[in-house]
């Protein structure tokens, strides 16, 4: 089996420690055109999104983390990551939602400026002070979902945990992790600790070092960042538009599948 993916990518991690935590053997391999937009090779023929991850299994293409993930989840049943009652399921699927679109967003803004020097002076120092807020705000969001319990699906790990799992370490990476000793911190601490996220973080770190010298390679048009809707939301509600449009005359970003 194998799982097209990009080590720092929230959604491929989020696979990455389901599969792992299932025990379900798999290799992993960085596609040779993710950011190109090609539309050549087999990487785009299994997603015409161009976006990772994507999961061979067989004959089966799946894309979307989350198609990913309910897939895993019935195919290997045991150990289970999601829960036998419907609402906690539900809850579960809300908080890695919220995750994948809100949190995700965030995320990506703060590394477009830190990485990918989007923006420089002033508007840099608003995009980035914008998404530290926003940070804030979701922290505290999670923080309530988890409450007294060790694990977001209350006394086991499961699904919730590892939504949340790469994309808290992320803000931690970039400085904007929880407050020290503060339930959602004391959570990060025990989660890294898991073999299946401890490996997945170790290659996200392994990547994340090589992303001062990969940044020009984005910026002069060699590969291009996605602009998925809330990605775009979240540079343009935090102030940002200028990038866009920037960024649309220099033609070093791409917008989904279908081509405009």
């Amino acid at each position: 089996m194998l799982l097209y993916e990009h080590p720092l990518s929230s959604y491929a991690q989020k696979a990455k420690i389901a599969l792992r935590e299932k025990g379900v053997p798999f290799s992993a391999e960085l596609p040779a055109t993710f950011g190109t937009g090609s539309t050549e090779g087999p990487f785009a023929a299994s997603n015409p999104r161009h976006e990772v991850p994507v999961l061979i299994d067989g004959d089966l293409r799946l894309f979307d983390s989350t198609v990913i993930l309910e897939y895993v989840e019935e195919r290997w049943p045991e150990p289970p990551l999601l829960p036998l009652d419907p609402g906690a399921r539900a809850r579960a699927r809300l908080i890695e939602e919220v995750c994948d679109t809100q949190y995700e967003a965030v995320n990506w803004g703060f590394g477009e400026i830190l990485w990918f020097r989007r923006a420089t002076g002033a508007l840099a120092e608003r995009l980035k002070a914008a998404a530290a807020r926003q940070t804030g705000e979701l922290q505290a969001w999670l923080a309530d979902r988890l409450g007294a319990a060790d694990w977001f699906g209350g006394n086991q790990f499961g699904r919730a945990d590892a939504a949340v799992a790469p994309i808290l370490n992320r803000s931690v990476f970039y400085g904007l992790g929880p407050a020290a000793g503060s339930a959602l911190a004391r959570w990060h601490a025990r989660v890294r600790e898991r073999p299946s996220v401890a490996q997945t973080f170790a290659e996200f770190d392994a990547a994340a070092a090589t992303m001062a010298a990969a940044a020009d390679t984005y910026t002069t048009g060699g590969r291009r960042r996605e602009y998925r809707d809330h990605r775009l939301e979240w540079m343009i509600k935090s102030g940002g538009i200028e990038v866009v449009l920037a960024e649309l005359r220099d033609g070093n970003i791409r917008f989904p599948w279908p081509a405009g």
